[in-house]
């Protein structure tokens, strides 16, 4: 199967859904790949999901360029999108693209994704101009949660879902090759979604969009806590994990483990000598104890 790339997302509009998920690492990005993934995100929730931060906002671009690079090892056939963590497009073109580069160059990806709407759009033109592929994202944006005042549901009233649409169109327009719909109203998203010629990826945003994307840990649950209405867990890995643990350390109380099947031997002959010099060796320290 061909590597995918960001035109072929972009040519996936209105056909088979895109499955998207994160992943933060080598192991978890085969596991996504080998399930199917058509795009990877190296999202900057690793703050919360991996570092275990109370938000995005603390993430770096070091941080993100070594996810990233760590998921690359993986080689995916997916399209790996690297995630601009917050101040890394704020506060000028130069440096916004300087940081998309190194999420390109030094990490590997085939894309990078960014917060925000109309008021982005100088950023990503220039990204686009660098020739990099560009994301959107829009809705509840958590890169914004302080201004939002949480994490909360955006586009509720007609005036912010114009807002939305707007902005929708703008990126649309700019040549982003998707755009994610985080948090939002369905109907919402699905006019969106009618409205712009780019797939939308939903996250909290209804069944209409183009595809959908969850955190991979999510999922699988692989962590306790409060999870997000519009999670949905397939399996409850953190539960089997812990009983495996317990098993392991049940077995090492016990002297169950290793088994001689799991112990790596020496020739008899070899192992012998050992127990000859072993045996030498406790005859000299009781001679010496003797003498004292």
């Amino acid at each position: 199967m061909a590597k995918i790339t960001a035109p072929a997302i972009l040519a996936r509009k209105g056909g088979d859904k895109i499955r998207m998920v994160t992943a933060y690492d080598a192991p978890s990005a085969r596991i996504a790949d080998r399930a199917g993934a058509d795009i990877i995100l190296v999202g900057d929730s690793v703050g919360n999901v991996v570092l275990g931060r109370g938000d995005t906002l603390t993430v770096t671009v070091d941080e993100m360029v070594h996810h990233t690079a760590a998921v690359m090892t993986a080689a995916p056939n997916a399209l790996v999108v690297g995630d601009m963590p917050w101040l890394s497009y704020h506060t000028s073109v130069e440096e916004t693209v300087h940081n998309a580069g190194r999420l390109v160059r030094d990490g590997g990806a085939g894309a990078v994704k960014l917060e925000g709407g109309r008021k982005r759009l100088p950023m990503i033109r220039a990204i686009l101009d660098a020739e990099i592929p560009v994301m959107g994202h829009l809705g509840l944006t958590p890169q914004s949660v302080r201004a939002m005042g949480g994490y909360k549901v955006q586009g509720k009233t007609a005036a912010l879902a114009h807002e939305l649409i707007s902005d929708a169109v703008a990126l649309a327009e700019a040549g982003v090759f998707s755009i994610v719909l985080e948090g939002v109203p369905d109907v919402l998203a699905e006019y969106v979604t009618r409205e712009v010629d780019v797939p939308t990826i939903g996250i909290g945003a209804g069944r209409d969009c183009d595809g959908q994307v969850l955190v991979f840990h999510d999922v699988l649950g692989l962590h306790d806590g409060r999870l997000p209405k519009f999670v949905r867990q397939y399996a409850r890995l953190a539960d089997v994990a812990a009983e495996a643990l317990e098993a392991f350390f049940a077995d090492v109380q016990s002297g169950a483990f290793p088994s001689d099947e799991e112990t790596y031997h020496m020739p008899e002959e070899s192992a012998q000598i050992l127990r000859d010099l072993n045996l030498r060796a406790d005859h000299l320290m009781a001679d010496e104890v003797m003498e004292r």
